[in-house]
């Protein structure tokens, strides 16, 4: 694989390997449940709205405000501009991994390990703009600085728990991982000092700077008296999420390890086989511990969606270049195995998009819905339809399952059928709905039907991905 083994033509390959990999998504805003939400939240803060105040969710709001930068261009060319942050991103943290690889004395499949990560993207959910898709690059960046050889400025292990802190801000299950980062720093220390105290006070000092970030989002709604608003979401409410069925859990989890295990499998074997070299012993000893958290970290969080495992590519990715970068490999298993992954990843891509729907499917709703005065209740189905419509909302919980599912009772801070009753009585001009699904409480669906039955007609059913959403306007 000689264009692989050339350093100057890696940047160029990992850029159209991505836009090759990606090219499916590009102004699709169906990409993902959880993108079209962030991007919905983002859109609605330009019109003055508060995260966890006027728009519930559990997501760190520095999540928000990476998605108010593309969000700003409106709908839809905001959908292109956080796909194409995302797309940056993607290629940065894969040109990361590839530097890593080298670091690890992995030179030789430093490109094919960084293609990894970028197929691989692909196959767990990050093929667009999923939250890892922008941390990984900021935890990439923290474990790059903290392999420099020691010892280390305490300024150097500040910045790199700075980029920890955002990542957090983020998604809050890096938390472990920055664990991780901050005993590696102490470590260092202790063995450059031996002085209790300084390492004490170092300690300290990572933790103040890791947790700042959050510090200041807290205390920015202690200042405008949301104080129990941002707990609650942020830190209280996943403890009263009800668990998913056994076997949804382990049909998830086991999706996730079929998955993730070829490259989990190559990284494992190229530590080992490497274990005994004197030569970039550090390097991969952190690699090989950073592995083992992400993986902890991964296991800690269910219900295990395919998308949380996007942390675990990171060492994995890097460390599997030992493997995939050996002379015997690069014959055929490589390119085999890449070129699997890419075919792989873009039959996940079409069906994704044939079962979720497309621009022009929601195109089609939206007309269907219209922009005339009265606001839009998505009872369920795609909350898209708030940024494509541009129709007010009368409930803060835009996201349909935190009234309606299962797992979301007693959960979200309201009574799911009380809050359903209300916003139907302040008579919503438009209300959708999608046919009923697998962890929809009927009770909640009762509620809704009844009302069109009473109050609405249909005026259209119309196709979004493998169901038919249906649009009641009110008749009275």
């Amino acid at each position: 694989m000689p264009l692989l083994a050339n350093p100057r033509l890696r940047l160029p390959i990992l850029l159209l390997v991505a836009i090759a990999a990606r090219a499916l998504t590009f102004g699709n805003p169906l990409v993902h449940v959880d993108e079209e939400f962030y991007f919905v939240t983002a859109h609605r803060m330009w019109q003055g709205a508060l995260p966890f105040v006027d728009i519930w969710d559990r997501k760190p709001v520095g999540l928000f405000l990476l998605y108010a930068v593309p969000a700003a261009l409106g709908f839809p060319a905001g959908i292109w501009g956080y796909q194409a942050l995302a797309l940056a991103s993607t290629v940065a943290t894969a040109w990361g991994i590839a530097r890593l690889a080298e670091r690890l004395g992995f030179g030789a499949g430093a490109t094919a390990g960084a293609l990894a990560y970028i197929l691989w993207l692909d196959l767990l959910g990050g093929q667009s703009g999923q939250s890892p898709v922008f941390y990984n690059l900021l935890m990439l960046a923290a474990a790059s600085l903290a392999l420099r050889p020691p010892p280390h400025r305490a300024s150097h292990g500040l910045l790199i728990m700075a980029l920890v802190g955002v990542a957090v801000q983020i998604k809050y299950s890096v938390v472990f991982e920055g664990i991780f980062f901050g005993l590696w720093l102490l470590a260092d220390r202790w063995d450059a000092t031996r002085r209790p105290l300084r390492v004490i006070g170092y300690g300290v000092a990572l933790i103040v700077v890791a947790l700042l970030p959050t510090a200041l989002a807290a205390g920015y709604y202690a200042a405008i008296g949301q104080w129990d608003a941002f707990v609650f979401a942020n830190f209280l409410s996943i403890f009263h999420r009800n668990p998913d069925p056994l076997s949804e859990l382990a049909g998830n989890i086991g999706e996730m390890i079929l998955i993730v295990s070829p490259i989990v499998t190559l990284a494992v074997l190229a530590l080992r086989r490497s274990r005994g070299g004197r030569a970039h012993g550090r390097e991969r000893r952190f690699v090989a511990l950073w592995l083992a958290v992400s993986i902890g970290s991964v296991a800690i969080f269910r219900p295990w969606f395919d998308h949380y495992a996007l942390p675990v590519l990171l060492p994995a990715c890097a460390a599997a270049a030992g493997m995939l970068g050996r002379s015997d490999w690069q014959r055929w298993r490589t390119p085999v195995l890449l070129l699997a992954a890419a075919l792989a990843g873009q039959i996940v891509l079409i069906l994704q998009r044939a079962g979720r729907g497309d621009a022009g499917e929601l195109t089609a709703l939206a007309q269907a819905v219209g922009r005339g005065p009265g606001c839009l209740y998505v009872y369920s189905g795609t909350d898209m339809l708030y940024s494509a419509t541009g129709r007010c909302a009368l409930s803060r919980y835009l996201v349909p399952s935190h009234l309606i599912r299962f797992r979301e009772a007693g959960a979200t801070g309201v009574d799911q059928d009380a809050e359903i009753r209300r916003i139907l009585a302040a008579r919503p001009a438009v209300v959708v709905i999608r046919p009923p699904y697998r962890g929809e409480r009927p009770a909640a669906h009762a509620i809704v039907t009844a009302a069109m039955a009473r109050d609405y007609r249909l005026t259209a059913t119309l196709p979004m991905g493998n169901e038919h959403l249906r649009v009641y306007h009110r008749a009275r």
